[in-house]
């Protein structure tokens, strides 16, 4: 049995349920379209700064945020385009700004969509008619996230990049095993190259991890101390993979990204949109108490 219901706590917060697993998402629209709890068999999966998340001038730590329109930040937060300078901080505005919801359905899975529209706000620091459609669908011990991407204009290609941003909950990191597809990893603060060994050093107080070659469509994690396996896997627009980490905070982060940052200055795997077209992708995650 599936159910929906709405609350208005801090935020108006919509919570999904598969009653039958005991499996549950809550969802908070105008705080970015996120996705605040991921529950499976009545166990917390997320991480969430609660004071942050209740300050609406912070941006989020915790969820999973959305991503859009690019991935990380740009060269000292700026592009430009058609001769013209844009400022956009990092990840992008889709995480900050209030979704609208447009449906739901208990029918087989429980599911809502929300959309994002550009607006006068957005087209200041980035000059594209957009639409953004996000569905998410629970069903079990798996959420899918499905994802459309428009460009409403009937004469300009639009340039972004896309990503998800999960603070997945860690109680002990150091018990924690992965498996990620790639062979290489760049240190984001020394920018070093390294054999991917899926090793991480929890004691330095961040570890920023790239993975921008992967040679599949799917990572699991692996919590001992929980039982706990954790598998997401994503369409093949993600090309990289970032996993992100602070010390003395009992969260990890495992990032899909279609690009890297800096993506809309170099050009580098850059989804460009013909006018009036849409892509969609989907990540799907799905999780194995053992």
């Amino acid at each position: 049995m599936f159910a929906i219901a709405l609350q208005q706590k801090k935020y108006k917060t919509y919570t999904l349920s598969d009653l039958a697993f005991n499996s549950s998402i809550n969802v908070v629209p105008e705080r970015g379209g996120i996705i605040t709890s991921w529950c499976v068999k009545n166990q917390e999966l997320l991480f969430l700064d609660s004071e942050r998340f209740d300050n609406p001038e912070l941006t989020i730590r915790g969820g999973i945020p959305i991503l859009f329109p690019i991935c990380g930040n740009l060269s000292n937060n700026r592009y430009k385009y058609n001769r013209n300078n844009y400022f956009i901080k990092r990840h992008g505005f889709a995480r900050d700004l209030p979704w609208q919801v447009v449906e739901n359905s208990t029918k087989d899975k429980a599911s809502i969509t929300l959309v994002l529209i550009s607006n006068i706000l957005t087209k200041t620091v980035y000059p594209f008619d957009f639409k953004l459609t996000f569905t998410y669908q629970l069903k079990g011990n798996s959420l899918e996230i499905l994802q459309t991407y428009a460009n409403l204009s009937n004469t300009e290609r639009m340039p972004f990049s896309t990503g998800l941003h999960p603070y997945f909950l860690a109680p002990n990191k150091e018990q924690l095993r992965f498996h990620i597809p790639s062979m290489q990893y760049v240190d984001q603060k020394k920018g070093t190259l390294h054999d991917n060994n899926c090793k991480f050093d929890y004691k330095l107080n961040e570890v920023n991890a790239i993975f921008k070659r992967l040679t599949g469509l799917a990572t699991t994690v692996y919590d001992q101390s929980r039982g706990l396996r954790i598998t997401m896997s994503y369409s093949s627009a993600y090309s990289t993979l970032v996993f992100w980490t602070v010390k003395n905070q009992n969260f990890y982060c495992l990032q899909p990204w279609t690009a890297p940052p800096n993506s809309l200055n170099t050009d580098y795997r850059v989804v460009y949109l013909e006018p009036g077209s849409s892509c969609q992708m989907v990540t799907r995650l799905t999780a194995i108490f053992v």
